[in-house]
C-alpha cells in the first residue's frame, strides 16, 4: 500500500540500454515490492518505463539501486527521472504489457548457459534434466533468434514452438527465472535434437537424447560431426586423435590454419594451456569467446595437426546445453573431452546456418549432422581474443556475445551505414551517439558471402531501426563490399581511404571528437593506397575530418599481386631485388623456388610486369618469415607473419638487440643485417625478435618525430599487423615509455573487422561539413 499523498513522491523513471530480453521488468517488480512501493513498470520502444511512488527514501533507494543491482545481462547507458503528482491510486507495483509505439531499444547478445541452467540440466529431479534448450532471463539465444522489435516471442524463431502450460505459468510468473524468457521451452515444447547420417552411412538417425549418445559415440571413434549452434554449424572432431583432425583439416581444404577447440571443463583447458587469471575471466565470461592460449609445452594429448606452427591455442568452452551434453553428464559413457570446434563451411565460405543447407554444403566434409528445428534468424560465429599481460583484452573477431551491443559514439552521427572491407568483414550501423556492429562475415569473395552480407544488413537495420541517410565504402575500386555498397546507395558511396578508416576506428572507439588529430600508426597487409599503389605501412597525421601520409614503408614490388601474398619466397626476393641484395643461393628464400621460377620471378621484376609497388608492412613480415628460413609458401591468410612471430617469442627475453631501419622506414639496412647474420649462423627464432624489436624502435622514432613537428603527443595503433603481440606490445611500451598516449584496441578489432566503424565516422562527419 502507498504511503498517504502527503507523505508520498511519485516519479517517473525512464531506463536505457539493454535492458530488455535479460529480466530486467522482474528486477524492478522485485526492487519495488521489497521496498513497498507502488507503481509499474513497462517495456516501450527506447527501453523501460517505470512509474514508482511511495516514501521519498524509499524511492531514492530504489532509483539508486535501478543502476547498481541490474540483473546480469542487463547493460544500462542511461536512467532519466521525472517528477509526478502523486496519485495515491495503486495498492501494488504491477508489471504492464510491452507497449510497441516507435523507437529503438537494445537487444542483448546471445549468452553463454547460465550456472542455474545447468544445475537444472544435470539434476534427474528437474523436468528438463537433460534438455538441449533449457534457458532463462539471464542466458542463452536472443540476437540470433530475433527476428523484429520490440523483442518478443512472436517476432523469434520460437515462434513456431507453442508454449506448453507449465512453461506459459513460467512465462507469465514475475517472481519466476523465465519471466518473458522468449526462448523458454521444454522436453514437450521445445525444439527437438535430431542425429542424420551422412548418406550411405552406418549411424542409424536418432533423436534427443538418443541422437547425443550416438552423436558422442561418433566423436569418440574419430568421425567428423556437423553441430548446429546458436548462430550455425560448427565442424567437430576429437582433437586428441590425430586421424581425425587430419582428416577434417584435409576435407576443408584449410592448410595449415590452426583449428580452435572446446574443452569440456575448466580442468581439461588446464591440462592443455597456461591459463591466467584474467584469461580465466574471459574464458568463463558469458560471452564465452574463443581466447587465445599458450600452449604447454609438455605433451598435452592434443594431435599435433590442431595448431601447427602456432605457440597459442584457441580455446572455448561449452556455451549451449547441447555443447555441455555432447560432452556428457556424470554417469554418461566416456568421451572426447576436447573437441576441434571449426565453423561450419567449405574453405573461404560463409557459415552454414540452414539445415537443408547444410546436408548438401558440408556433404563430404562431415561423417553426420546433429541438427535441432530452432532455426537461426542470423548467421554468428565465434568471437575471437587474446588477454594481454596488463589484463586487457584484444578483440580480433567480434561477433557472438558482442554482437548487436551498441558502441558509445563520441560524436554525434546521421544515420549511416559502412561495408567495412573484403576481408574479415563485418558491417556497421550508426545512428545518434551509438554504433551496431553487425556479426562476422568473412571474406567478401563470392555470391554466397555477399547474399549473407545482404542479409545481415537487413537483419541490422530491422533490430536497430536505423534507416541510413549515408553509405560508406573502402576507396579500393575492386571491393566486392564497394559495389555492394553503390546498389545500396542508389548513387556513389562515401568513399574512406583505407588506413584513414583504421585510425578512425580506435580514435572512435578510444572517445575522440576529433578536435585534435593524432598520429595514426596503420600496419596492415593491404589498403588502396591515394597514389594507385598497394599501402600498408603508414604513419597518418589524422582526424576524422582527414588525413596527411607522414611517413612510409619504403615501397616494392608486389609480384603477381595478390596471388603472390602466397609465396613469401617470392616476397622476400621482391624485397631484396628493391634494395639491391643479390639472390644468393645460401639463402633460405632462394632455396625454396626452383630454378625456372627465379629465372621467371627475376624477368617479372625487371619488366615490371603484374608488379604493383607496395609499401605494406604485412608484406614485409611474409617477406622477413621466408628470409630466415621459417615460412616460404603460405596456406591460409598471414601465416608467414604468424609463424614468424611464433619464432621471435621463442628467443624474445634470450635476444634483446635489435636492427635499424634507415630514415622513413627504409628497410634497406635491416634486410642487409639479416642476411649477414644469417651466414654467420644466427639462428632464426633469434633474427625475427631482432626484426621486431626494429619495427618497433623504428615506429617510436618516427612518432617522436612527428611529436617534434607537429606537437601531437597521441598515437593510435591499427591495422592487422597488430594483432601480432609482441609487436603491438613493445611499440606500447616505447611509446608510452616515452610519454605518448597509446591507443590500442580493445572491443573493435584492429584488422578488418573493424574497419566498419572508422569508415562510419568519417563519413558522417564529411557529410557534415558538406
Amino acid at each position: 500500500m502507498t504511503a498517504p499523498a502527503t507523505q508520498a513522491v511519485r516519479r517517473r523513471v525512464t531506463v536505457r540500454g539493454t535492458v530488455q530480453g535479460v529480466g530486467f521488468r522482474p528486477f524492478v517488480h522485485r526492487l519495488a515490492t521489497d521496498l513497498s512501493l507502488a507503481g509499474f513498470v513497462s517495456n516501450t520502444a527506447n527501453g523501460v518505463l517505470i512509474e514508482v511512488e511511495g516514501p521519498p527514501g524509499r524511492v531514492a533507494d530504489f532509483c539508486d539501486r535501478l543502476a547498481t543491482e541490474p540483473p546480469p545481462l542487463a547493460a544500462v547507458t542511461g536512467v532519466g527521472f521525472e517528477d509526478l503528482p502523486v496519485t495515491g491510486a495503486e495498492d501494488t507495483f504491477a508489471i504492464r504489457a510491452t507497449d510497441h509505439s516507435p523507437g529503438r531499444t537494445h537487444l542483448p547478445p546471445d549468452t553463454a548457459t547460465c550456472a542455474d541452467c545447468l544445475r537444472e540440466l544435470a539434476d534427474p529431479a528437474d523436468r528438463r534434466h537433460r534438455h538441449p534448450f533449457v534457458t532463462c532471463t539471464h542466458c542463452g539465444p536472443r540476437f540470433t533468434i530475433a527476428t523484429g522489435m520490440p523483442y518478443d516471442r512472436a517476432v523469434t524463431t520460437m515462434t513456431g514452438f507453442p508454449m506448453c502450460a507449465d512453461c506459459a505459468r513460467e512465462y507469465g510468473d514475475p517472481l519466476d527465472r523465465r519471466f518473458h524468457a522468449q526462448p523458454v521451452a521444454c522436453p514437450g515444447c521445445g525444439p527437438r535434437l535430431r542425429l542424420v547420417p551422412a548418406a550411405g552411412g552406418d549411424v542409424r538417425p536418432a533423436r534427443d537424447a538418443d541422437a547425443l549418445r550416438a552423436a558422442r559415440a561418433l566423436l569418440a571413434a574419430g568421425r567428423i560431426l556437423a553441430v548446429k549452434g546458436l548462430g550455425g554449424y560448427h565442424l567437430a572432431c576429437d582433437a586428441t586423435d590425430a586421424r581425425a583432425v587430419e582428416t577434417l583439416r584435409n576435407r576443408k581444404a584449410r592448410g595449415g590454419k590452426p583449428f580452435a577447440v572446446m574443452c569440456a571443463d575448466l580442468d581439461t583447458v588446464r591440462r592443455i594451456a597456461v591459463l591466467s587469471p584474467t584469461e580465466h575471466a574471459a574464458l568463463t565470461s558469458p560471452r564465452r569467446p574463443i581466447v587465445l592460449l599458450r600452449r604447454r609445452a609438455e605433451q598435452s594429448g592434443l594431435a599435433s595437426g590442431v595448431c601447427p606452427g602456432s605457440p597459442h591455442l584457441g580455446v572455448m568452452l561449452p556455451y549451449t546445453p547441447v555443447h555441455t551434453l555432447l560432452f556428457g553428464l556424470p554417469g554418461d559413457p566416456p568421451g572426447p573431452r576436447v573437441l576441434v570446434m571449426t565453423s561450419g563451411n567449405r574453405s573461404g565460405e560463409p557459415i552454414v546456418t540452414d539445415d537443408d543447407e547444410a546436408l548438401t554444403r558440408l556433404a563430404g566434409l562431415a561423417d553426420a549432422w546433429l541438427a535441432h528445428d530452432r532455426p537461426i534468424a542470423s548467421p554468428c560465429d565465434d568471437s575471437l581474443l587474446r588477454v594481454r599481460p596488463d589484463g586487457t583484452e584484444q578483440v580480433l573477431r567480434r561477433s557472438r556475445g558482442y554482437v548487436p551491443r551498441p558502441l558509445r559514439l563520441p560524436v554525434p552521427v546521421q544515420p549511416a551505414l559502412a561495408v567495412g572491407g573484403d576481408l574479415k568483414n563485418a558491417l556497421c550501423l550508426g545512428e545518434g551517439d551509438h554504433a551496431w556492429f553487425g556479426p562476422h562475415i568473412g571474406d567478401m569473395g563470392d555470391l554466397t558471402t555477399l547474399e549473407v552480407a545482404r542479409r545481415a544488413e537487413a537483419h541490422m537495420r530491422c533490430l536497430t531501426g536505423v534507416a541510413p541517410d549515408v553509405v560508406a565504402a573502402d576507396r579500393h575500386p575492386g571491393y566486392h563490399s564497394a559495389r555492394w555498397a553503390a546498389r545500396l546507395a542508389g548513387h556513389a558511396p562515401v568513399l574512406v581511404q583505407h588506413h584513414h578508416a583504421h585510425i578512425a576506428s580506435a580514435m572512435a572507439e578510444h572517445g575522440l571528437d576529433g578536435t585534435a588529430r593524432v598520429i595514426g600508426v596503420a600496419f596492415d597487409g593491404t589498403g588502396y593506397g591515394d597514389d594507385g599503389t598497394v599501402w600498408g605501412g603508414e604513419i597518418l597525421l589524422a582526424g576524422y575530418s582527414g588525413f596527411r601520409r607522414y611517413a612510409h614503408l619504403a615501397p616494392a614490388p608486389l609480384p603477381g599481386g595478390d596471388a603472390g601474398v602466397a609465396n613469401p619466397c617470392r616476397l622476400a626476393l621482391a624485397r631484396l631485388w628493391a634494395v639491391g641484395l643479390p639472390w644468393d643461393t645460401d639463402l633460405p628464400c632462394v632455396k625454396a623456388c626452383a630454378a625456372d621460377e627465379l629465372a621467371l620471378l627475376e624477368r617479372q621484376l625487371e619488366r615490371g610486369l603484374a608488379c604493383v609497388a607496395t609499401s605494406s608492412m604485412g608484406r614485409l613480415f611474409d617477406a622477413v618469415s621466408s628470409l630466415v628460413g621459417v615460412c616460404h609458401r603460405a596456406g591460409y591468410e598471414a601465416q608467414a607473419a604468424l609463424e614468424l612471430e611464433a619464432a621471435a617469442a621463442s628467443a624474445w627475453d634470450a635476444d634483446t638487440s635489435a636492427y635499424a631501419f634507415g630514415g622513413d622506414l627504409d628497410p634497406a639496412p635491416v634486410l642487409s643485417a639479416l642476411v649477414a647474420d644469417l651466414r654467420r649462423g644466427t639462428p632464426a627464432p633469434v633474427l625475427a625478435a631482432r626484426f621486431h624489436r626494429a619495427v618497433a624502435r623504428a615506429v617510436a622514432e618516427i612518432c617522436r618525430r612527428a611529436r617534434r613537428d607537429t606537437g601531437l603527443a597521441t598515437v593510435a595503433l591499427s591495422g592487422g599487423v597488430f594483432a601480432n603481440a609482441l609487436l603491438e606490445e613493445e611499440c606500447a611500451r616505447l611509446l608510452t615509455g616515452d610519454g605518448f598516449a597509446v591507443l590500442r584496441h580493445g572491443e573493435v578489432p584492429p584488422n578488418d573487422g573493424g574497419l566498419a566503424l572508422g569508415q562510419l565516422v568519417v563519413a558522417a562527419h564529411l557529410r557534415q561539413e558538406e
